[in-house]
């Protein structure tokens, strides 16, 4: 793996935004080094707070409405500076051993033994890897301990099993996104998070609070990526399309549905429109059928407020032509 960034980055150039400190990145992609999504819009705010981060080795938090795109945000700042980048989702299945390691039995000269094999912590900690913690605040009690260890900068990861200590590599970064702020579930929106101890709160230099684009922004995003629809009859149906999801969110917000409709979930369902040439049909295959069967009224309300037909008769003109 490479031995550490040497390649000065123009962050108005590639980002859109000016850094008052200086940027390097490594000179060539390898192999954990996410795939560049050259549409991808970059929030200024965040971009900055995540270039902090890789820039000065600040621990950074990223918090948001889900959907917003927390852990892409990430991603895609990694991938711009060639620098390796692991995703850790940390629901409930995943333990301490899970991140530290376990013994395992393996082929050694023909022979079963038992080793110890280093789980994704240690082997990211001694190398130059962004690691990145999703679902922070749905983390176990035993695995939000372990990551307590290396929230300190220059923390070193104690192995007691193992009777090894893991100094951290100068280049190692960690982030993690979030949907609260370590208060737990205080709007009744995201249940199974945790309350995170105000102690490892404190440890976190950076954060910051990711929410939705603008409904333009997201309108060129999705015209951007499906060339197909990027045209006058094609931005009317996206635009119609983000109009239902931002109608979505604010009733997520406002507690009326449970079920938002992500930057994702509108781009699915885009492309799922161009298959069907049916929006009404696309959009059940895309969202509604996936929501609670109490709240589809008020769902199928926000596809009719948006397109200006019932749902029942939506059919919409034919962009692929």
């Amino acid at each position: 793996m490479m031995n550490k960034p040497s390649k000065l980055i123009n962050t108005l150039e590639v980002f859109e935004t000016k850094c008052n400190f200086e940027v390097l990145g490594f000179e060539k992609p390898s192999e954990h080094v996410p795939e560049i999504d050259p549409t991808y819009r970059f929030d200024p705010e965040t971009t900055i707070a995540i270039l902090a981060g890789f820039a000065n080795n600040r621990r950074v938090l990223v918090q948001g409405y889900h959907g917003t795109g927390k852990s892409t945000h990430i991603e895609q700042v990694a991938a711009r500076l060639n620098w390796p980048c692991v995703r850790v989702n940390l629901d409930s299945h995943i333990s301490r051993i899970d991140l530290i390691g376990k013994d395992a039995i393996v082929l050694n000269e023909g022979k079963q033994v038992t080793e110890f094999q280093d789980g994704i912590l240690p082997w990211a900690y001694s190398n130059p890897v962004a690691l990145v913690f999703d679902e922070y605040d749905a983390g176990r009690p035993d695995v939000m301990f372990v990551i307590q260890r290396i929230l300190e900068t220059e923390g070193k990861l104690t192995l007691l099993d193992q009777s090894r200590v893991i100094k951290p590599n100068k280049y190692f970064r960690l982030f993690a996104t979030a949907n609260t702020v370590g208060l737990g579930d205080t709007s009744g929106l995201y249940h199974g998070t945790q309350q995170i101890n105000q102690g490892q709160m404190d440890r976190w230099n950076i954060v910051t609070i990711l929410n939705y684009l603008s409904n333009k922004e997201e309108e060129q995003i999705i015209a951007n990526k499906i060339k197909k629809m990027n045209n006058k009859t094609g931005k009317e149906v996206i635009k119609s399309m983000v109009a239902t999801a931002d109608l979505s969110r604010a009733g997520f917000m406002n507690g009326d549905i449970s079920t938002v409709m992500s930057p994702r979930t509108v781009l699915t369902w885009a492309e799922n429109y161009l298959m069907f040439n049916d929006a009404e049909y696309a959009f059940k295959l895309s969202f509604l059928n996936r929501c609670d069967e109490l709240e589809r009224p008020i769902i199928e309300e926000y596809f009719q407020r948006s397109f200006g037909i019932d749902i029942s008769d939506a059919k919409v003109a034919n962009v692929k032509e």
